[in-house]
């Protein structure tokens, strides 16, 4: 077993776009494009603040922000917005970058931080200062909420609204310097506090912080609000198109009020709705609670809806490039069910997984008329969806392992499985027909006992007849035992992070979405598995190995079963 790198790095990275119309955010471009509006040219970024792992929602923002780049053939930045030291550490930055890269997205050499700017983000302050559109505020965040106002009562202007603009600047400067403790003072934008916009009353632009930032270290006292830090860097980066979910329509005044105060180039931003999922919690801070809770096994946590856990589960970056082109980009907010990005990696892994065989529950069955002692490789087809794929040799012998749902003492008129006096194909190998089962003390089957057709080799009858079953199976002699996890939907419910839900999130986890299989039996291929191999164990679903596994325990996580299992259940709760 080959312990291969978990990044998938070998997988091809063109956002292939299909013919379709054109959707709003592509309709700007086109007609920015048109009137020459940036020069003929579209530089987009995506912005991560590097306070937890990344997850399904960031992939969207990733490959729409990176394919709007390389279809228009312009730039893409990775920047990070780190502007928050209490909450940002490098754990989090390398780990975004090697999720971006796994994706597909090229930011080449634009490699940026919202740190890189902090110097002249600092000047643009000190310039609002003294145009007198800038204010050092004495009021505590606290306070500063309460004084806000309501959607229909004005703001409280700050007692210290109209200080001179050389008392702001010498506070402001020993802000820098760490002379006032955190929460005392702010650097405030005097806007308007009777605006129906509340991001425009007097917002905030920096508040002081003593800690240490996972970059400059003890350097700066005072850190830049999201707000006032964005536009600047989009700017400064010249950024043509500043692409963002929907919750961020109402801070674009604010955005264009800062560059246009500045007389600074100035980007376009536009917004777009997020990605809601079913079954899924997309909010990062309740992700880390449950990280930090136990709840899940770590941010790589296969049922973790983190790039990392659909990555170590064995989706695929290609799966999920072409399950964000077909959920598409609209303006309004609403929730993709579940089902659209699992059907993704079923039809990607349909077309690339190796096929093997597995047992997961074995069940011990015995040939009596083959040969004792006799092993023979039969071929078995490694992929039918490609025939360049070839086959693969696998030993057959006379005592194998089936599942033992594939197996019934008193089986009724439609099982075609295996069943006393009943003939079934065993997959590349031979018709067999079950003769007697043997049970232990307690009335268990343990072992069944079959003869076979030797005319039927390679699961064809020599006479024509045909049998209605066809079973996997793997020599016993030969099988390696492995560990198989099946992972299923994290949550038990639709909407666990509804707010009319009567109860907390964390209680409508899944009780199942774990299963380990401690004594599955594989074919001995699986040997040379590795981390970037995927597998349909035939009959059963997609399969990868796990960072876990060493050559004395194998480990396979089930990516995804072969069909919707919830439909069935959907469908019977009716």
């Amino acid at each position: 077993m080959s312990k291969a790198d978990s990044n998938d790095h070998s997988e091809k990275k063109e956002f292939v776009e299909e013919t379709r119309s054109l959707h709003f955010i592509e309709q700007i471009i086109e007609e920015d494009n048109r009137t020459g509006k940036f020069g003929h040219k579209v530089h987009t970024r995506f912005p991560p603040e590097p306070n937890g792992y990344l997850h399904i929602g960031h992939a969207k923002s990733i490959c729409l922000n990176s394919g709007m780049a390389q279809q228009y053939n312009g730039l893409f930045n990775l920047r990070f917005d780190d502007t928050n030291p209490t909450k940002e550490e490098t754990e989090y930055v390398e780990s975004i970058k090697e999720d971006v890269k796994w994706l597909g997205a090229d930011w080449e050499d634009r490699l940026y931080f919202a740190s890189d700017y902090f110097e002249k983000m600092y000047e643009y302050a000190v310039q609002l200062i003294r145009k007198g559109k800038a204010y050092v505020c004495d009021l505590t965040p606290d306070q500063i909420r309460e004084t806000r106002g309501t959607p229909v009562i004005p703001g409280t202007p700050s007692p210290w609204r109209n200080r001179s603009v050389e008392e702001n600047l010498e506070l402001f400067a020993r802000m820098r310097n760490g002379e006032f403790p955190e929460g005392s003072k702010t650097l405030r934008a005097k806007i308007d506090m009777a605006s129906p916009n509340f991001n425009m009353r007097d917002p905030i632009m920096y508040r002081i912080v003593h800690a240490d930032h996972h970059r400059t270290g003890t350097q700066w006292k005072i850190y830049p609000m999201y707000d006032w830090a964005h536009g600047l860097e989009d700017s400064i980066e010249g950024i043509t198109h500043s692409i963002c979910t929907l919750e961020f329509e109402h801070h674009r005044p604010l955005y264009d009020w800062f560059l246009n105060e500045l007389d600074v180039y100035h980007p376009q931003q536009i917004e777009f709705a997020r990605l809601n999922l079913t079954y899924t919690v997309m909010s990062k801070r309740k992700l880390l609670e449950l990280v930090k809770g136990g709840l899940v096994n770590g941010w790589d946590d296969p049922r973790m809806p983190t790039i990392c856990g659909l990555r170590r589960r064995g989706y695929t970056s290609t799966s999920i490039r072409n399950f964000c082109r077909k959920i598409g980009v609209a303006k309004f907010n609403s929730t993709i069910d579940i089902t659209v990005l699992e059907n993704c990696i079923r039809e990607d892994l349909n077309k690339i997984a190796q096929r093997r065989m597995g047992v997961l529950r074995p069940l011990k069955v015995v040939i009596d008329n083959y040969p004792e002692g006799q092993k023979e490789w039969l071929d078995a087809i490694n992929n039918p969806e490609n025939e360049a794929e070839g086959i693969r040799k696998v030993p057959f012998s006379k005592v194998l392992y089936i599942e033992q749902d594939d197996f019934m003492e008193d089986a009724p008129k439609k099982y075609f499985r295996l069943s006393p006096g009943r003939e079934v194909r065993l997959r590349y190998a031979y018709y067999v027909t079950c003769k007697n089962c043997i049970k232990d003390a307690d009335g268990n089957i343990i072992e069944v006992h079959c003869d076979y057709d030797p005319d039927t080799k390679g699961g064809c009858s020599s006479d024509g007849r045909k049998v209605q079953g066809t079973i996997h199976w793997v020599s016993a002699e030969d099988a390696l035992n492995a560990e198989i996890r099946l992972y299923d939907r994290l949550f038990s419910v639709e909407n666990p992070d509804d707010p009319q839900n009567p109860l907390d999130y964390k209680e409508y986890l899944n009780p199942n979405s774990l299963e380990i299989i401690s004594d599955a039996k594989i074919e001995p291929d699986l040997l040379n598995a590795n981390l970037l191999n995927r597998y349909q164990f035939e009959r059963i679903g997609y399969f990868t190995l796990d960072k876990d596994s060493t050559p004395e325990k194998l480990v396979f996580n089930r990516t995804a079963s072969l069909r919707d299992s919830w439909s069935k259940v959907a469908q019977k709760s009716k």
